[in-house]
């Protein structure tokens, strides 16, 4: 059974409403008399606020509105303050029938008999991030004011593909890209803001392919006009001759480690890379790129006349939460004249950290960086920003239209800023209003603070389970992840691995701890990914007990299956 928390709404503005000044017609009686029949037109006051309409947000529907947000809030904070559990309790046969005997075509049911259908669809139904048993993803709790951002900016809804529909929203993004620039140490650096990590990682290796592709193309026109190249753009082979465009994308190669997100090998595929093109590079024990290794692999793939297009190197992994060296990353790279992208999404908060901005030492020199301030930086989705060295680099996303950026406007010396010059999508949210009003409101150092308790927790909870006979850990995580297995003396290491799922499975199911799981070197691991600053040591000791409890549920029922087994074989063998 749904709940609703939304309450019936009434007809109680809370402000007075727009006032429409009145234009006489040209019928009115004020007017002189004409020949023409007359023809009886709506008024302009009418056609800016047509009566009864509360459909689209304006000056008419402005009470609405108000009424409404109100009592979403009303309704999402008593939520907030009364939330049990990290998810629902409910099976997907159920939640799947309740989606479906929703009637889409059916005509609408008004603006509150909606809210509080999807309140008791949606919000009674939700995995809650801000739960301190939701230890699974890298989810986060959301700052308050950006919340708040976030209701301002869906309302006016501003896209900030071109100045002229955005206004002082492109301005104040542009400073948010050279504040997070400045601290990166890109002086002459630039950027733009994306959906996520994902689209950040594509963009940045659609940079590096279109970069180096011209680069090698610039190097053979220096040799076929016999001039000397002092340092090739890119490290490519011997002379080239005449490839063709196609020729290059085969040999073009990414040097990733096996800990890099996924979206580095889609990347590859989505521009038209070979199946080949990303390279494993070695990491070391803890998981880490080894950076002497890296070295070698780009010699090796040199030598068999392909061309390093990029390297990829990881300021906190997805699963075992390292970060890879990146100041000796960066020397290697800097010595064969390679494309460095540093995958700071999850890490990239590190920089406002005050006991850890260290560790991302050396990120000042890579070439390109991705950083999700809604990871650590505890903004609602989505808000995440590629970041680049060199403004001229951004040359190849570049592309003109006359109904929305002509180039000749753009060549004048005052021209507008319009940032779909630098972005992948047109239409797209002012979701940096979100990440500067948290700022003004909290301050950045306060924000970094709370990345690093949630790092101090994940130290304090890896501590916890080293001393348990009944967990096994491993690794040593840079940032906010555990893994580990419930590992009891009774069961083997293969029955271990079958409890992995399991163990998440159930405790999913129930509603009561979110936790995820992951495979490492074949072996399936738990995993607690912790983003919130608010849960203590208690909060992860409760979520820990109730797996020791459902492990060894999970082993009684086994022991009681395989005991009726044995009963029944006794049976039918004394019944032959």
């Amino acid at each position: 059974m749904t709940t609703s928390l939304l309450y019936d709404t009434e007809a109680t503005p809370t402000s007075a409403p727009l006032q429409t000044p009145e234009i006489p017609h040209a019928n009115s009686e004020s007017s002189a008399p004409i020949a023409a029949p007359e023809v009886v037109n709506p008024t302009l006051a009418e056609v800016r606020n047509p009566p009864g309409t509360d459909a689209l947000l304006g000056a008419h529907s402005a009470d609405e509105y108000t009424s409404l947000m109100h009592n979403v809030v009303d309704a999402l904070g008593e939520r907030f303050r009364t939330t049990e559990r990290a998810a629902s309790a409910k099976d997907r046969s159920g939640l799947q029938a309740a989606v479906d005997a929703v009637d889409l075509d059916t005509a609408g049911v008004g603006n509150a008999e909606a809210l509080r259908e999807v309140d008791a669809l949606y919000a009674d139904n939700a995995v809650w991030f801000h739960h301190p048993s939701y230890v699974a993803h890298l989810n986060c709790p959301v700052a308050v004011p950006a919340v708040a951002a976030e209701a301002m900016l869906a309302a006016i809804n501003t896209s900030v593909d071109t100045y002229d529909q955005s206004q002082v929203a492109t301005l104040m993004e542009r400073r948010l890209i050279d504040w997070t620039c400045g601290h990166l140490g890109f002086a002459g650096g630039d950027g733009i803001f994306t959906s996520g990590g994902t689209q950040s990682n594509l963009q940045a290796l659609f940079l590096a392919r279109e970069n180096v592709l011209a680069g090698l193309a610039d190097h053979a026109d220096e040799s076929e006009r016999g001039g000397s190249v002092d340092a090739e753009p890119r490290r490519g082979g011997p002379d080239l001759g005449e490839p063709t465009r196609r020729d290059q994308l085969s040999r073009l190669r990414i040097l990733a480690t096996d800990q890099a997100h996924f979206s580095v090998s889609r990347a590859a595929f989505l521009l038209g890379l070979d199946a080949e093109a990303v390279v494993t590079a070695p990491t070391d024990r803890s998981g880490r790129m080894d950076a002497e290794a890296l070295n070698a692999s780009l010699l090796a793939i040199e030598a068999n006349d392909q061309i390093p297009m990029a390297v990829v190197a990881t300021a906190g992994t997805t699963d075992l939460g390292v970060i890879d060296p990146l100041e000796t990353i960066a020397e290697v790279c800097a010595s064969a004249n390679v494309w460095l992208h540093v995958d700071a999404a999850y890490g990239g908060g590190l920089l406002w950290a005050p006991q850890r901005a260290h560790m991302l030492d050396g990120i000042s020199k890579a070439t390109s960086v991705t950083i999700d301030f809604h990871k650590t930086f505890f903004q609602p989705v989505s808000s995440s920003a590629l970041l680049i060295r060199d403004a001229s680099l951004f040359a190849p996303t570049i592309h003109h239209h006359d109904y929305l950026n002509p180039e000749a406007e753009a060549q004048v010396a005052d021209a507008e800023p319009n940032q779909v010059d630098k972005s992948l999508q047109t239409t797209r949210r002012f979701d940096a209003l979100k990440l500067w009003t948290t700022l003004r409101a909290r301050g950045a150092s306060e924000i970094g603070s709370m990345l690093d308790t949630v790092c101090d927790l994940a130290a304090d909870v890896r501590a916890l389970l080293e001393d348990q006979a009944d967990f096994t850990v491993l690794g040593a995580s840079d940032l906010s992840t555990v893994l580990f297995r419930f590992t009891p003396a009774t069961a083997d290491q293969v029955t271990c691995d079958e409890l992995v799922p399991l163990i998440r499975r159930v405790l999913f199911r129930s509603g009561r701890a979110a936790i995820a799981r992951t495979v490492i070197d074949d072996r399936p691991w738990l995993k607690l990914t912790l983003l919130n600053p608010d849960t203590r040591l208690d909060d992860v000791t409760a979520v820990l007990d109730l797996v020791r409890a459902t492990g060894h549920g999970i082993l009684a029922g086994r022991d009681l299956e395989g005991a009726a087994d044995v009963d029944g074989a006794a049976t039918e063998g004394g019944a032959a």
